[in-house]
Parts: C-alpha cells; structure tokens; sequence
C-alpha cells in the first residue's frame, strides 16, 4: 500500500478529481459509477458516456452521492461508493442479488482503482475507511457484491473486478450469503455502532 495513501470523503468540491480519476472514458466503458444507479426501464448502452457524466456530476455536486476517494500526492488513484442499498435500484433487479430487508442494508457496490495502483492495497484501504463511515452513518448491515471468478479460472479481469472480490470482503469480516458457482455474489457484514468518545475530567 502506498504509504501517503490519503483517503477523504466525497463532496461537490472533489467532482474535479473524480472527474480526473474517471478520465475521458468515464472509469468502465462510459459508466461514470451510474450502472447500479439506473432507473426501471432504462438500459445502460442508453445512459453511459456523456449522459451519465452529467447525471453523476449532477448528483456529487447535489451531495446525494456518497463515495470515498484515495489520493496519493494529491492526485486521485482510487474511488468507492456507498450508500443505502436503495440508493442502487438496479440491485433489486438483479434476481440473484435481492434481498428481503433492503430498506436495512447499506452497499458498497463499485471500486475503481487506476491502472498503476492496482494490486498495491488500495482497494483495501477505501473498504476499511468504508466500515468507519458506515458506522457513522448509522448503518447495522452492509452488502458488497464481488465477483467470483468461473470453475478454473486463476484471477479475475480487471475489467470484471469493479464489484471487488471475494477474499477483499472475506479478510474484512465479510461473509458469503448468496454463493453462485461463478459471477457476482452477496456478501454481508454486521457492524456495531460507534463507541461515543469520552473524555476525562
């Protein structure tokens, strides 16, 4: 892991940096982090490209998405979003991946990591940095989605990763509950809350 890896909370002001890390070909083929995000009936060979960048830009600079962003030198290197499950509609529809107490659950669905700092921790990092936010937030139950690999295959594309792995979340208390023989699968964690500081007098 790079030792000044900085990790700070998405807010309007860093959509430049964002921006930057995404780079012209919005992350993955023109996603602009807005696959998990659409609507019904919307398809995202519609949406992706610069439709999506303007959604995404519209909601950072709203401050209704949340997300982290790891920087090394002041420069963006790798992002994760989160949020109410809710907050990524297409999650219900995807069957294998539904769930009966949605309106409970918190998700941490997408990680982009840029090419020259993959395999470094950094993923890692903004998952960690993820579980400190979530339990801010309130959040009991979170869910992620990695992908597993198909029946033979040593590794996983980058290109199929951005959901993350299963051994990212297994390392981080992260446990199978809808386990399929290959592609995405549900994973949980239970959090406790925060522990209020105390001071001494």
């Amino acid at each position: 892991m790079p030792r000044d890896l900085d990790i700070r909370e998405l807010t309007p002001a860093l959509w430049p940096a964002l921006e930057t890390l995404f780079g012209a070909n919005g992350a993955c083929s023109g996603c602009w982090c807005m696959f998990w995000r659409l609507g019904e009936g919307e398809h995202f060979r519609d949406v992706k490209g610069p439709t999506a960048k303007a959604r995404m830009k519209a909601l950072v600079l709203a401050g209704e998405a949340q997300g982290l962003l790891a920087f090394v030198d002041g420069a963006p290197v790798g992002w994760l979003t989160l949020g109410p499950r809710r907050s990524f509609p297409r999650l219900d529809r995807a069957p294998s991946l539904r769930c009966d107490d949605a309106d409970d659950v918190w998700s941490v669905p997408c990680f982009f990591i840029h090419k020259d700092f993959r395999g470094q921790g950094v993923a890692t990092a903004l998952l960690k940095a993820s579980l400190d936010v979530l339990r801010r937030e309130g959040a009991r139950t979170v869910e992620a989605y990695p992908v597993k690999p198909p029946p033979g295959a040593t590794r996983t594309s980058n290109a199929s990763a951005y959901t993350g792995t299963v051994p990212l979340f297994v390392k981080q208390g992260f446990t199978l509950v809808a386990e399929r023989p290959r592609g995405k699968q549900r994973v949980r964690r239970r959090l406790s809350p925060r522990k209020a500081s105390t001071r001494s007098r």
